[in-house]
């Protein structure tokens, strides 16, 4: 059965993109996890614990999670034995 990328991808991305905002709002709204913002801040670029931050999280972490699903869509396929 073979992966369809672009569906995988889509999946991961708005997976990865509720994950981040999820984050974004427990450390504004509770000061949880605040190092881990910290630690995703430093790769994506205007990402932080405030509104205009989780914005940029949100669209870092869909095109983030859309590559990587992609990617394991098409490895995996890359990957299947082929019929003969």
């Amino acid at each position: 059965m073979r992966l369809d990328p672009l569906r995988l991808g889509l999946a991961f991305g708005i997976l990865w993109a509720f994950g981040v905002s999820f984050l974004a709002c427990m450390a504004r709204l509770f000061g949880w996890g605040v190092p881990v913002v910290e630690i995703i801040a430093s790769v994506y670029i205007g990402f932080s614990i405030t509104w205009a931050g989780l914005l940029a999280g949100v669209l870092w972490g869909l095109a983030d999670g859309f590559i990587g699903g992609f990617l394991i869509a098409w490895l995996y396929n890359l990957l299947l034995p082929t019929d003969k």
